[in-house]
């Protein structure tokens, strides 16, 4: 089968982008695979299927799978895309869009400068809601919060982590550094990913705070690896700082593929992102019916 498909990229996070709302495309896990290949297909941190609204009051219905096949709950450069992906195509006129998505329903705002503004709910720290089992390991409380030491087992060596552990509607372990340049992520990503403290997996936050209003962040996802931005990852590590005593209600996320700004009021306030939605290019591509 043939089908269309958008190339987008939002901080250097990079998506293919379906639209399923005339017809669904029947796409295996196998066939997200090969779209996300960098040799065999077109190549993507994550596949976005824009579907038609799912109930009154919803604009859209909005799937994520990423490079491995897998689905999962939230993207939050992948929201920003959606946005912008939805308004070029002539899908729709609003500025502000109404989004189901597996981890609930999403706001993105579309602004004049070309960026997009998205409503990522609050953040969730029910351990069993992230989810993160913590049997066996004593949190180290860190003013009215906590992190947690987490032993991390190696062929060759045993290393001490101490992760603050959250979900964006997914599930997030951020790790302070000193220097993002140098630190170890694809060593210490995938072993965190794999600690049975984390059910579902996690996507693994590497933040070097540079002063209250700014930090620099490199994330290791979920079925991907590392990328050069973590829309979810960002609000992720902003929440924790603040949690933590260590950054104010509005920061500057620098990552490897640009900047975005995370705010967030604390409590149960959403936490909102604002960064670039970008089209790169249209195709088509052939993929076998079945696979």
């Amino acid at each position: 089968m043939r089908i269309s498909f958008t190339k987008m990229q939002g901080a250097g996070n990079d998506f293919v982008v379906l639209d399923e709302t005339r017809g669904l495309l029947g796409l295996t896990p196998a066939h997200y695979r090969l779209l996300g290949d960098r040799h065999f297909g077109v190549g993507a941190d994550q596949i976005l299927t824009v579907r038609a609204a799912p109930a009154p009051g919803i604009d859209f219905e909005y799937l994520i799978h990423n490079a491995d096949g897998a689905e999962v709950e939230q993207c939050g450069n992948g929201a920003r895309c959606f946005a912008r992906f939805v308004r070029d195509q002539g899908l729709c006129t609003k500025d502000v869009i109404r989004v189901q998505t597996r981890a609930g329903v999403i706001e993105p705002r579309l602004l004049p400068d070309g960026r997009v503004t998205v409503d990522m709910g609050a953040p969730v720290f029910a351990l069993a809601d992230i989810p993160f089992d913590n049997a066996g390991l004593q949190p180290q409380p860190n003013g009215a919060w906590q992190r947690w030491p987490l032993v991390l087992a190696g062929d060759a060596q045993q290393e001490t982590l101490v992760l603050a552990v959250l979900s964006m509607g997914n599930p997030h372990a951020v790790l302070q550094v000193d220097d993002v340049a140098t630190a170890p992520v694809a060593l210490q990503g995938p072993r965190v990913q794999s600690s049975r403290a984390f059910p579902r997996g996690v996507n693994v936050g590497f933040m070097q705070i540079v002063d209250r209003g700014q930090i620099r962040l490199r994330v290791f996802e979920r079925g991907v690896g590392e990328t050069l931005a973590c829309g979810s990852g960002a609000c992720a590590a902003v929440v924790a700082g603040i949690r933590l005593g260590l950054l104010d209600a509005t920061v500057a996320v620098q990552t490897r593929g640009g900047d975005l700004t995370i705010s967030w009021a604390g409590a149960s306030a959403s936490v909102m992102m604002t960064g670039p939605a970008t089209p790169v290019f249209h195709g088509e591509i052939d993929l076998p019916d079945t696979l």
